[in-house]
C-alpha cells in the first residue's frame, strides 16, 4: 500500500513539474570529430600547482551534455611537472605521448597511447609529462550521496513496478 502512495505522489508532481517547464531547444544527440580536429585553446595550469618545468597546456571541447553535468574534451600538455586537482569524475584515454601520474595515495603508474585511467572527482594527482601528452578526457560531475541513492531508489522502484506489470512476484 505504502509504494503504491509514494508511486502516485512522484507521479502527480512529475505531471505538475512537466506542465509547468518552459519548451526546451531541441537537444543534439549526435557529435561526431576527429581528435585532431578540434581547436585546442590555452588552458593554463595554475602556478601554485606547478612542480617543474613550464608545462603549457590547451584545450578543445568537444561535446557537452544537455544537462551541464558531463562533458567530452582533448587536452594536451608540454613537458613539465605538477599537481592537478580532478573536480568531476574524469576517464582519459591517452592518444599520444605519455605521461607518469603519482595518485594521492602513492600508487605510480605511466601513461602512454591506447591507456586508460579513471580519476575519481575530489582528489589529486601529481602528473609528470617527459615531453608532451594528448588526451581525451570524459568529465562527469557526480551526485551529491543523497541524490545518488534517491536517483539508485528509483532506478530499482522502476525495475520493481516494470516487473510487477508483467506479472512477477512481490517480494
Amino acid at each position: 500500500m505504502a509504494l503504491h502512495v509514494i508511486v502516485a505522489v512522484a507521479a502527480a508532481l512529475g505531471v505538475r513539474y512537466k506542465a509547468g517547464m518552459p519548451a526546451r531547444a531541441p537537444v543534439i544527440s549526435f557529435v561526431a570529430a576527429e581528435p585532431q580536429s578540434l581547436e585546442l585553446k590555452p588552458a593554463p595550469i595554475n602556478p601554485e600547482w606547478i612542480l617543474s618545468g613550464t608545462p603549457q597546456a590547451r584545450a578543445g571541447l568537444h561535446s557537452n551534455a544537455p544537462d551541464n553535468c558531463a562533458s567530452t574534451c582533448v587536452w594536451d600538455c608540454t613537458a613539465g611537472a605538477f599537481r592537478w586537482y580532478f573536480g568531476w569524475d574524469e576517464t582519459v584515454v591517452i592518444l599520444e605521448g605519455e605521461v607518469s601520474v603519482t595518485t594521492e595515495c602513492g600508487m605510480n603508474r605511466v601513461l602512454q597511447a591506447g591507456d586508460i585511467a579513471y580519476f575519481k572527482g575530489g582528489t589529486w594527482a601529481t602528473w609528470n609529462v617527459g615531453s608532451y601528452v594528448r588526451k581525451i578526457a570524459f568529465v562527469r560531475r557526480p551526485f551529491p550521496t543523497p541524490l545518488a541513492y534517491l536517483y539508485r531508489l528509483g532506478g530499482f522502484l522502476s525495475r520493481h513496478l516494470k516487473f510487477r506489470q508483467l506479472g512477477g512476484p512481490l517480494a
